[in-house]
């Protein structure tokens, strides 16, 4: 059994996905027609026919067949032939993941979407919630209680919504809710709805009608979709930790109603929850429930000091900005990181209004004195150790002078703390994704391990073995596709009944997946990730294969000495 090189498991999702993905998708290019079983010599198929008259022939022979597939024997069966493929490629996944193979990536790890040297970063900025402070997911079941309550008792909702309570783990963050159709599903990075995942209260709907709601197709229009910030004219994107309680209470409030047949009204139900989930925010409920109990809701507290005290150490300046208010964030800090904790930042800015800050230019600063209390005096400078309210990104480059890519910005809200950052301000950009520890921690689980690999493995058998199509053959191609959905909804299960993984779809990226790559450098699962690395680190994105290079893509096959004495047996299987 050929050994599996560390360096090379170390990448992406696992190496062993990736060696199928090229096992059964390469097409030989070499020259020698004995190096290519069932080539008919310079990568031409052995049943390759001349071009039809009056058409100009361009390369291979267009489709499936043009690969190099070894055929069935004159007069066999092919029905025995396909499955004869199939249980050597399950062989194959089997032999390939040897023990150990899983565990291999590491949930406390920094990820690239771009090459950034932290030898360049000279200043250092951070938003506050879920970026510096970490909250325990019993807050989340606090928010949907008090806002379900406010519906009752402020907006006159049926008392019987009192007997729902919050269902952890039944959304996830990324979701679209289509406000015309009460419709909460996942979308992914090609506008597609992913079929089994779209809900109506909290029950799915089937396919086909959500087909039939989008005129025959599962693509959602440009014009449809979010803006900028996550806001569309009918549907709008979750992209806040703190919407998770949101979402539940939107998909709760419409279940009751279905159930008890009773009509309503999608657009104000919508605004509804969103104003009742809003109070719980703006009239500082949340903030009093933190402040009462820190050690119960606030995560990692002492390895925030750790990373903020280590960038000190190193003359690095650091700056807050969050839309949180003093009194609540000079809480949270004291009890993180001590009640010094103002000597460490450059610069304070709370209320800050973002996204809003990042664009309007109308705010100016207002300083507060020690205790919070709003100064009037006209704001020339910004202080070392002084506290700023509201204010806007045009007036603070032009006080500090901050500028490029030797600011790094870290946040969770991708539209709201990163995307104007990176797009208009050329900062480079850190997203906090805290799920990713917990999806990483089901990548390495055995079960999803061999679960996609065979999934893969699957898909080239499928792809290459369409050729036949007998009635036999038929037969078996759709057993296999119906053993490859199988297996796609396993997976799917594995992070979230409902809506699957955060960051994919099936097989694609998922639309929060395209925005994490287009408005983060780097992301991880906590700002403490931080102290796994050294102050001058680098971070080197791998290079992935475009679909046109996958099957040439053999320095995964090479990357840290591995052998793959089998290779020439794979390269039949297609």
């Amino acid at each position: 059994m050929a050994a599996l090189g560390t360096a090379a498991l170390r990448r992406g999702s696992g190496a062993a996905p990736r060696l199928l993905a090229v096992a059964v998708s390469w097409q030989s290019c070499r020259p020698k027609a004995s190096q290519c079983p069932g080539d008919g010599g310079h990568g031409q198929p052995r049943d390759h026919h001349p071009a039809a008259p009056g058409r100009a022939r361009r390369g291979a022979e267009p489709g499936p067949a043009a690969g190099s597939q070894p055929l069935p024997a004159e007069g066999a069966d092919t029905k025995t032939y396909l499955w004869a493929r199939y249980h050597e490629m399950k062989k194959l996944v089997y032999d390939l993941l040897p023990p150990g193979v899983c565990n291999l990536l590491n949930p406390a790890a920094i990820y690239a979407n771009n090459e950034i040297s932290l030898g360049d970063v000279e200043i250092y900025g951070f938003d506050y919630d879920y970026t510096l402070a970490q909250y325990s997911n019993l807050l989340h079941s606090m928010i949907f209680n008090t806002a379900r309550d406010i519906l009752v008792e402020q907006f006159k909702y049926p008392e019987g919504l009192g007997k729902y309570d919050y269902i952890p783990g039944f959304a996830i963050r990324g979701l679209h809710y289509d406000v015309q159709k009460s419709l909460l599903m996942k979308i992914d990075a090609f506008h597609y709805v992913q079929l089994g995942t779209a809900y109506r209260g909290l029950k799915p709907v089937p396919d086909e009608e959500v087909i039939e709601l989008y005129g025959g197709t599962q693509h959602i229009p440009l014009y449809q979709m979010s803006d900028f910030y996550g806001k569309g004219p009918s549907l709008k994107q979750f992209m806040d930790i703190f919407s998770l309680p949101e979402m539940t209470l939107l998909s709760s409030v419409i279940d009751y109603f279905i159930t008890h047949g009773i009509e309503f009204d999608q657009v104000h139900l919508y605004k509804d929850i969103s104003d009742a989930i809003r109070d719980v925010h703006v009239k500082g409920v949340m903030y009093k429930w933190i402040e009462k109990d820190m050690e119960q809701y606030i995560l990692h507290g002492d390895e925030i000091y750790a990373v903020l005290n280590r960038l000190v150490n190193h003359k690095k300046k650091l700056f807050l900005i969050t839309n949180s208010p003093f009194s609540f964030v000079d809480k949270g800090m004291k009890h993180m990181v001590g009640k010094n904790w103002r000597d460490l930042f450059d610069m304070v800015i709370v209320q800050a209004d973002k996204p809003n800050f990042f664009t309007d230019r109308r705010k100016p600063f207002r300083k507060l004195d020690d205790n919070g209390s709003l100064q009037w005096d006209k704001i020339n400078q910004l202080e070392k150790g002084k506290i700023y309210k509201e204010g806007n990104l045009f007036d603070f480059l032009r006080l500090t002078g901050w500028r490029g890519s030797k600011v790094l910005y870290f946040g969770d809200h991708l539209y709201s703390d990163l995307a104007d950052l990176m797009l208009r301000h050329g900062w480079r950009t850190g997203a906090i994704v805290p799920e990713l520890e917990t999806e990483i921690r089901i990548i390495n689980t055995e079960q999803y391990m061999h679960s996609l690999t065979w999934q893969q493995a699957l898909t080239g058998l499928l792809e290459r073995m369409q050729m036949y199509q007998d009635a036999e053959s038929k037969q078996v191609l759709l057993e296999w596709m119906k053993e490859r959905q199988e297996i796609r909804s396993l997976t799917k299960n594995l992070f979230n009944p409902q809506f699957g993984s955060i960051f994919r779809t099936f097989h694609n990226p998922t639309y929060f997946s395209r925005r994490l790559v287009r408005f983060s450098d780097i992301y991880m699962a906590s700002i403490s990730c931080l102290l796994n690395y050294d102050v001058n680190f680098t971070f080197y994105p791998r290079r992935t294969p475009l679909q046109h290079e996958a099957p040439l893509w053999m320095d995964q096959l090479c990357t840290g000495c591995m052998k793959t004495p089998f290779l020439e047996e794979m390269v039949h299987i297609r």
